[in-house]
């Protein structure tokens, strides 16, 4: 069974509400109502004038507002409330004049023998026109206060949510555009090195290939959605690391640190890959010694640390904001777009130990 689409009427019932509480506190206002029987073209003419409020109302939020206040048409503005509000009293005055409503009222007002009567009743009461048309004035003028503001609330609001899902349609495209740059950038290097492997071992080469396709797994299924599990991102840089390590020599030293047990937490998938792959593009030498470290660590629940360290050597050193990579480049715009003021990157491009240092912190949750 469908489910009541209860949003759909909202609105319209709201109105509803408003404008039958409205008529209601003119009832309970008015002083003779409930006392004495009135004529009934007096309830005539209050119809008419509650529908030519009602009218005002509509006329003002989806004509007045959006053509000419929101449009900064001010003065004409001004003049549309005014020519509105003197057109409901005219109209008023005229359906008074053809009801002869005046002068019923004066001879239901007038006494009736020497003490009774609806004049002695209430000390002397005699209807008083002007001030009857101040008061409709006043609230005609009120009506169309209310109505004004809430068009101009309402436009706000659409605008507001304009923007935001224009920002958010920003956001994904431009989130798509970077994986899509970082998807081939990474495959490039990696088809590298597997080329090179083929020619020095058979059975290394093979053993690359079977853990580069369960990788393209993971970029083939995994990247199409915003976030995946730490483990398997975690498995995804392991993968890498794995295949890397098929090329190094003994001069080079690969140290691991993963946190355990693993606390799964929701994270962007390849977002931690560049930094590993910079490391093994700027920190490994065929001469001289060198050292990877790659630590994940978990100081909390909602906290994800990422450091990566390489030995730096002065020919191939470059920094973050240098550009030494594609990936890099599109992390940190990642970063941005993915967890806003919710991260910190410190890039140290010399340490004490003479190594090239990345430190990420990410609050997930």
């Amino acid at each position: 069974m469908a489910a009541f689409p209860i949003r759909r009427y909202l609105t319209p019932l709201i109105h509803v509400l408003m404008w039958g509480l409205f008529g209601l506190s003119l009832l309970l206002l008015n002083p003779v109502l409930g006392r004495f029987s009135l004529p009934p073209q007096f309830w005539v003419k209050q119809a008419v004038v509650f529908g030519l409020w009602i009218a005002a109302f509509y006329l003002t939020a989806h004509i007045s507002v959006p053509r000419l206040l929101l449009r900064g048409h001010v003065g004409w503005f001004v003049l549309a409330i005014l020519g509105t509000a003197a057109a409901v009293l005219l109209l008023a005055e005229l359906v008074e004049s053809w009801l002869n409503l005046q002068q019923l009222m004066e001879q239901n007002f007038r006494p009736r023998g020497s003490g009774g009567g609806l004049r002695n009743e209430l000390g002397g009461f005699r209807p008083r026109p002007r001030r009857f048309d101040m008061m409709s004035l006043l609230t005609t003028l009120l009506v169309l206060g209310i109505s004004t503001s809430i068009a101009a609330v309402q436009k706000w609001q659409a605008d507001a949510q304009r923007r935001q899902e224009l920002e958010q349609q920003k956001v994904n495209s431009e989130l798509s555009f970077l994986k899509a740059q970082i998807n081939p950038h990474f495959f490039f290097n990696t088809l590298n090195n597997i080329y090179a492997l083929t020619v020095l071992d058979t059975g290394a080469a093979q053993q690359a290939i079977h853990t580069l396709s369960r990788m393209m797994r993971y970029v083939l299924y995994e990247t199409t959605v915003e976030t995946t599990q730490l483990s398997k991102e975690l498995a995804f840089v392991q993968d890498y690391v794995t295949l890397m390590k098929l090329r190094l020599t003994e001069r080079v030293r690969v140290e691991l640190e993963w946190p355990a047990p693993v606390r799964e937490v929701p994270v962007a998938p390849m977002l931690l890959l560049p930094y590993v792959e910079n490391a093994f593009k700027h920190g490994v030498s065929a001469t001289q010694p060198s050292r990877i470290l790659v630590a994940v660590r978990q100081p909390s629940a909602q906290v994800l640390e990422l450091e990566v360290r390489n030995t730096l050597f002065p020919a191939s050193a470059a920094s973050l904001d240098e550009g030494s990579g594609i990936g890099l480049v599109n992390t940190r715009r990642r970063l941005d777009l993915l967890y806003p003021g919710r991260y910190t990157l410190t890039v140290d491009e010399a340490t004490p130990e003479g190594e090239f240092r990345v430190h990420l912190t990410l609050q997930i949750l």
